[in-house]
């Protein structure tokens, strides 16, 4: 997996100019994964998330819980009482064929991410192009940003990275 340019197929592509954060990661895809529904290959990705990543997540929700951010907890809870499919704690907010968008928008800053399965610009079959953006509302929205933009990477990579060794389980 490598970082890319920002998509321009993305429905994001118009959040991108702006944005406090925006990044881009691809994979290639296994022909028999490339052809599943988005929301099985988005639940792959995110759907089972390791233990180091909730263990992060976990201290995020300590810490930022005191600032009146919401808290992981807080969102699948939302999502699930106003009917709103969700990834793990993500909520869906749009799709299309090849493409899963989720997020959240919060006091301290908005987050959008996008699942698109594409062609591969560097060779045959298709890649998964994992995007993420996030505009940024206030002084605690850009520093907890720039706390947490080298764990945002990790985590982006480590899914990805988890998926392909586990082979795109279905969840």
């Amino acid at each position: 997996m490598q970082a890319i340019p920002l998509p321009t197929e993305s429905v994001l592509a118009g959040l991108y100019p702006g944005a406090d954060l925006a990044d881009a990661f691809a994979v290639p895809l296994p022909a028999a994964v490339a052809d599943r529904k988005i929301e099985d290959i988005a639940r792959s990705l995110l759907g089972d998330p390791a233990l180091w990543f909730r263990t992060l997540l976990a201290m995020r929700d300590g810490v930022m819980t005191r600032f009146g951010v919401k808290t992981t907890a807080e969102v699948r809870a939302a999502a699930a009482r106003n009917g709103v499919e969700r990834i793990d704690f993500f909520p869906v907010l749009g799709r299309r064929d090849r493409e899963l968008i989720l997020g959240e928008d919060d006091r301290h800053l908005d987050f959008r991410a996008s699942v698109l399965v594409r062609d591969r610009r560097d060779g045959p079959g298709r890649e998964l192009v994992f995007t993420s953006v996030v505009h940024c509302h206030n002084l605690l929205g850009r520093s907890y940003l720039c706390v947490i933009a080298p764990f945002h990477r990790l985590v982006v990579i480590g899914n990805l990275r988890r998926a392909v060794r586990r082979g795109w389980p279905r969840l």
